[in-house]
């Protein structure tokens, strides 16, 4: 037996801790203010509210009821059920992998501005700034030979942190920071929010979150977005809750506790855009830049509109602005150590190999991909990186999911599983939205992205997206293929 297979959570506490953790992410902080002004303000709660139930606690529901069942990595998992699904697992657990070495280096760029941010270092033009002093951002491939020292030690700093954290014991480790960073987190965001609204123009900023277009409704678009927020930002398809719920007691209440994860998350989402929109606002009245070319999403938000709002704010600058980017560090944090959970569990589980060796080899590796990011042609192919991955590959790996536990795998068990200590139960109604409803939705999403994808795809994105498609095809069968050192790996019996 291997030792990761021996892990368990010491609490139920410690185990939603970490759920939430893993699910409160850069996108809870910076996509979701942008989705939700850019398709109907307060009336894309109605579709979004519509995706939660549909789409996330559904499948998160699936998740927690495979890894609770099976108490198995998913690449055991996934040969439990069908020896030839294994290569579907290492597909997902790499696209798991690569999507982790680019966030860790966003993550790192936090870091850097939370050391900005005591003396607003990025001056009257934070822009500029964050494409040439920071970034030192360039189009040309060339600029993988250059490499940006303050970013490559920021990137080193968060796979050191994060190393430390996976090497230790499930409990030691991911359990007790997740306890720590993720109350904090919460605190600060609370204080941050209570203080964006006492700022002059707050209201112009909130009130787009209660002011709604009807007329989205009808927009296939926005349903669309709905689905996607949801996918993203509950991390669905990537195994952390399938991993996460191997890891349960007995006795456990799965469906209970799907359900506070989900709504934590989203509450979370639309708390933290209150005091995004207010502190917005505040600008559109300080600076007299209309509200909707500040709403914008990822390192623009966080890298240059609220540098430039901090530049504005006063005093209160020098406390607000060091909290903001320390909230995105902790979110950035737990998501990383909950990303690469499952690639460790799944390689060590597997191969025999102790936990600390495992985190250790994975985390050099990711480090030595990172450094890509670290250069000053970095920002371009993370874009490209981003944009493949998620639209893309990870989205195909959802609908790979949904059909391997909805159609291939015996429904009825799971069902069974979750309704067994649960207080809240499920039923037909749940097996027919996982079997029929959401494969279409995922469909859907996935043309979108696809589409997306490609329509602005130039020839240097096409090439990356061809390496990586050619990585992910050949990768995961070459894991596959690999014999086990744990002989009970092949043990289909569960």
């Amino acid at each position: 037996m291997s030792e990761a297979k021996k892990q368990e959570w010491n609490s139920n506490f410690a185990f939603m801790m970490a759920m939430i953790g893993s699910a409160v992410g850069l996108g809870n902080i910076w996509r979701f203010p942008n989705v939700l002004y850019s398709n109907g303000g307060g009336s894309f709660m109605i579709p979004y509210i519509i995706s939660l139930f549909l789409l996330g606690i559904s499948f998160v529901l699936v998740e927690y009821a495979v890894g609770f069942k099976f108490k198995k990595s998913i690449a055991r998992i996934l040969y439990s059920i069908k020896g030839k699904l294994e290569p579907v697992a290492w597909f997902i657990l790499l696209i798991v992998f690569l999507i982790t070495t680019y966030y860790v280096c966003v993550v790192g760029w936090d870091f850097i501005y939370i050391i900005l941010s005591f003396t607003k270092a990025w001056g009257s033009n934070p822009d500029l700034y964050f494409a040439n002093h920071v970034l030192h951002a360039t189009d040309s491939m060339s600029g993988l030979f250059t490499i940006v020292p303050n970013v490559l030690i920021s990137v080193f700093l968060i796979w050191l942190f994060a190393w430390l954290i996976i090497k230790r014991d499930l409990n030691d480790g991911i359990g007790k920071v997740s306890q720590i960073l993720l109350p904090l987190l919460c605190l600060i965001v609370i204080g941050i929010v209570a203080f964006s609204l006492t700022l002059p123009g707050a209201s112009i900023g909130y009130t787009q979150i209660f002011t709604p277009d009807w007329g989205a409704l009808t927009n296939l678009d926005v349903w669309l977005a709905a689905f996607g927020q949801i996918v993203f930002s509950l991390s669905l398809g990537m195994a952390i809750a399938m991993t996460y719920a191997s890891y349960l007691p007995e006795g456990s209440k799965l469906v209970d506790n799907a359900i506070i994860v989900a709504f934590s998350n989203s509450g979370f989402e639309i708390f933290n855009s209150i005091g995004i929109f207010s502190i917005l606002g505040f600008m559109t009245l300080s600076s007299g830049i209309p509200f909707n070319e500040l709403v914008t999403e990822g390192t623009g938000l966080a890298f240059v509109v609220f540098p430039q709002v901090f530049n504005t704010m006063g005093p209160a600058a020098y406390v607000v602005g060091p909290l903001f980017f320390l909230c995105i560090l902790f979110a950035g944090i737990t998501s990383v150590i909950a990303l690469l959970e499952g690639v460790c569990y799944s390689i060590s589980e597997k191969f025999l190999i102790e936990r600390k060796k495992t985190a250790t080899v994975v985390c050099i590796i990711g480090f030595l991909i990172s450094c890509i990011f670290a250069t000053a042609a970095g920002s371009t192919v993370l874009g490209v990186f981003d944009a493949f991955l998620n639209n893309f590959a990870l989205l195909f790996a959802v609908l790979l999911e949904c059909i391997i536990f909805g159609w291939i795998y015996k429904f009825d068990d799971l069902i069974d599983t979750l309704n067994e200590n649960s207080k809240i139960k499920v039923g037909k109604t749940w097996k027919i939205v996982i079997k029929y409803i959401l494969p279409i939705c995922i469909l859907g999403l996935w043309i979108q992205g696809v589409y997306s994808t490609l329509s602005t795809a130039d020839g240097l994105s096409i090439t990356i997206m061809a390496i990586l498609t050619i990585i992910l095809i050949v990768v995961p069968f070459i894991f596959a293929k690999l014999p086990a050192i744990n002989k009970d790996y092949y043990n289909v019996k569960n």
